[in-house]
Parts: C-alpha cells; sequence; structure tokens
C-alpha cells in the first residue's frame, strides 16, 4: 500500500502543483485568453500526470516505463474499438425507438475542445485506476483480484454523477461502472499501455456525447453534440439520467465484450497469479 499511496501522491501533488503553483504564474506574466488558458490547464495538467508517474516509476520501481511507450497503431486500434463498442448498442436503441432523434444540428465548433477534456479526462483516469491502483494491486493480489477490487473503486466514484437518484440509478451505476472498469483494466492487461486503453475510454465516452444522450449522468455538452435526442423507452433500457451505459442492453453488449477480452487474456497468459 505504500508505493500506491506514494505513486497517487506523486501524481496528484504534480497536478495541484501545476494548477495552484504554475498556471497562476502562466497567467500573470503572458495574460492568455479565456480560451487558451483553458488550453493551457488541460495540456498542463496531462504533462504534469503523466510526468509525475514516469518519475515515479523511474525512481521507486527502478524500471522502464513501458506502459507509456506510444504505439500509434495500438492505439488507433484502441479508440476504433472503443467507438464501435458504444455505438453499435446506442444504434439498436435508436433502432428499438427507446432513443428518438428530435433534430440534426452538425458539427459544432466547441466539440474541439469537448474532445481534448474528454481524451484528458480518459488519460487521468486510466493512469490512477489502472496504471497505479491496478497495476500495483496486481503485485500483490493478482490479476484477477486486483480487477474486481479496481472496478469496484472506480464505480463507487462515479456514484457522485448521480444527483438525487433513485436506486435504480444507484445500482444500474454501479454495476455498470464497475462492468466497464473490469473491461478497461482488461484492455490494459492485455496491451499494457496507456495510450491504448485511454483512447479506447475516450472513444466510448465521445461516442456516446455525439448522440445527444447524457455521458455519465453528466448532460452539460448535451446542446454540443450533433444530434438532440430524447428518450422513448423506460429507465432500464435507456440507461435513464445516467445515460446508455446504463442501459441493461448495453451492459450485456459490455459484459459480452469484457468476456472476450479475459479469454483473450487468458490464452496470452497476461493473467498473472498473487505472489503471497
Amino acid at each position: 500500500m505504500g508505493s500506491l499511496l506514494l505513486g497517487a501522491t506523486a501524481v496528484l501533488g504534480a497536478v495541484l502543483l501545476f494548477r495552484q503553483g504554475l498556471l497562476p504564474l502562466i497567467d500573470a506574466l503572458f495574460h492568455p485568453t479565456a480560451q487558451w488558458l483553458s488550453a493551457i490547464r488541460r495540456v498542463g495538467i496531462l504533462l504534469a500526470a503523466v510526468s509525475a508517474y514516469w518519475i515515479y516509476v523511474r525512481w521507486h520501481e527502478k524500471r522502464e516505463v513501458t506502459e507509456l511507450r506510444i504505439l500509434p497503431v495500438r492505439t488507433a486500434l484502441g479508440a476504433t474499438s472503443g467507438a464501435i463498442l458504444a455505438a453499435l448498442p446506442i444504434t439498436a436503441l435508436f433502432a428499438f425507438g427507446a432513443y428518438e432523434k428530435v433534430l440534426f444540428r452538425g458539427f459544432a465548433p466547441g466539440l474541439v475542445g469537448v474532445a481534448g477534456l474528454i481524451g484528458v479526462a480518459a488519460v487521468l483516469e486510466e493512469l490512477v485506476y489502472r496504471c497505479l491502483l491496478f497495476r500495483i494491486l496486481e503485485r500483490v493480489t493478482g490479476t484477477m483480484v486486483a480487477l474486481g477490487t479496481q472496478a469496484v473503486v472506480f464505480a463507487v466514484m462515479h456514484l457522485a454523477n448521480i444527483d438525487q437518484g433513485a436506486t435504480w440509478d444507484v445500482v444500474a451505476t454501479l454495476v455498470s461502472v464497475t462492468l466497464l472498469g473490469l473491461l478497461w483494466a482488461g484492455v490494459f492487461v492485455l496491451t499494457r499501455n496507456l495510450w491504448v486503453v485511454a483512447a479506447n475510454h475516450a472513444a466510448w465516452n465521445f461516442t456516446i456525447l455525439l448522440s445527444g444522450v447524457p455521458l455519465s449522468g453528466i448532460d452539460d455538452w448535451q446542446l454540443l453534440a450533433p444530434i438532440e435526442s430524447r428518450y422513448a423507452g423506460p429507465d432500464w433500457l435507456t440507461g435513464g439520467m445516467f445515460g446508455p451505459e446504463n442501459s441493461l442492453f448495453v451492459m450485456l453488449i459490455v459484459a459480452l465484450a469484457l468476456l472476450l477480452v479475459l479469454r483473450s487474456a487468458l490464452r496470452s497468459g497476461s493473467i498473472v497469479a498473487s505472489s503471497t
């Protein structure tokens, strides 16, 4: 647990140092516009977190940081598979009549900034939950226990996105986000690469956003979506206030994808046993 605490302190401390120290200094010295300051904030947080993780691994674990290697082809495949995994069930939900298109707005320039924000958020979550929490737990407990533990923590943290939800929303969120946490950790087990799993995660989120429905309980960006959509089915099918991720149909698709990923991991010998 000491390694986990040290790693988390390094990453979160670097982000805090940038946001509270360097970013205000940049603002005071160069007076960038609000748009530029927002972009600097996102890029700076990303660089601070990744750099701190790199230093932590090299200094504390004393090894090459192989999970930060840039693999363009695999990363592109990760993004493509994440987009397809979200698009297929959402398309089916439109076909079933659970979602209805109200109008087509077309591309909004603001989507570029949102895509950047979603990408940075995905990298940070994968860095914390998969590269740190999962990987460090895996060394002690083995792959399977670490998979379950980090997925539950990941799901519990997402409960904050539910604003006055009913019991169904809470239970569905715990189940759906646990499945997603297992899936993304499974992708990490197969690839052992931050950028591949983060690309899969970001593409999943951005595809949901493009469909015009809530993303993980967040509806702030719905007006930027190319499609304005509305629910026309029960919460168990639409996902309710949390969005498609809480749809039983989407959960089934994610569960099937998870089984395929774990099967591939077992066949490739990527599953490790406990060290005790």
